[in-house]
């Protein structure tokens, strides 16, 4: 069985319900919250890979862990989806040298985290 490198991803948020349906939009996904205690909330990703997460000690941070999101359908869809949400283009679509590796782009979400999108 190969093992993935990334067990676990934490997107911190500083307004816990805008995060979730920013993501949850522009991934066309639905998310699962939970009230942890301690004033902690969280939403994991559907593929148990990561979560978005608000607690008092999580700050989001554009000089932070950047993660790369696969996207469902084409990084131009979820770049709309993003924009419309308050999301910003930071590096626009842009071709992996590597050949079959696909386009990626970056962008700033809605909590102020640079994020990456893959496909």
């Amino acid at each position: 069985m190969e093992k993935r490198l990334i067990a676990w991803v934490t997107i911190p948020a500083a307004d816990f319900e805008r995060a979730v349906k920013f993501y949850g939009t522009v991934l066309s996904i639905e998310f699962e919250t939970c009230d942890c205690g301690n004033g902690v909330r969280m939403a994991c990703l559907p593929t148990g890979e990561g979560e978005i997460c608000y607690s008092p000690d999580l700050k989001p941070s554009k000089e932070g862990t950047m993660v790369s999101l696969r996207v469902p359908d084409s990084i131009e869809a979820s770049i709309a989806r993003a924009e419309a949400l308050g999301g910003a283009v930071v590096i626009p679509k842009t071709k992996i040298e590597a050949e079959g590796l696909g386009y990626f782009a970056v962008l700033a979400d809605t909590e102020g985290n640079l994020f990456g999108l893959y496909h």
